[in-house]
């Protein structure tokens, strides 16, 4: 018996996301950031991480939504690809959830432009669209 893919969510605007948990560290509140001079814009700064210094990465800007508005800082999603621990700043932090493997469909060929390699795919779900972020995509950040 094979068990259903849990994936820990979060928001962009009204988007939402979800991570696999297994690449999930851990979720923490706004941490204050070091900027980082000459660096993509897409590197909102770094982090100290209880000593780990860690990247943080506006998902905002890596996927080409516009910036975040009012005054709520961005959470924290950290996650592990391969050796790298890196922050993902995220709207919104939702839930862990468990999905049924046989909704999952590919990203449509209609999605253009960032998102296009970021998004491996969608669950639908009763009431939204999750969209699975492609981490090993998202944390790597192209020159500006």
């Amino acid at each position: 018996m094979t068990s259903a893919p849990q994936f820990c969510t979060f928001f962009l605007d009204d988007l939402y996301f979800g991570v696999e948990v297994q690449r999930v560290q851990e979720v923490i509140r706004y941490q204050e950031m070091t900027r980082v001079p000459l660096a993509s814009q897409m590197i909102a700064g770094l982090i100290n991480l209880r000593g780990q210094i860690v990247t943080a990465i506006d998902l905002r800007k890596r996927l080409g939504i516009s910036d975040r508005r009012g005054p709520n800082q961005p959470m924290n999603v950290i996650v592990c690809e391969g050796e790298s621990v890196v922050s993902l700043l995220v709207d919104e932090i939702s839930e862990v959830i468990a999905v049924d493997a046989s909704a999952f469909e590919n990203p449509p060929e209609t999605l253009r432009g960032p998102a296009r390699s970021l998004i491996q795919g969608a669950y639908k779900l009763d009431r939204q669209l999750l969209l699975v972020l492609n981490t090993a995509e998202a944390v790597h950040v192209p020159s500006d």
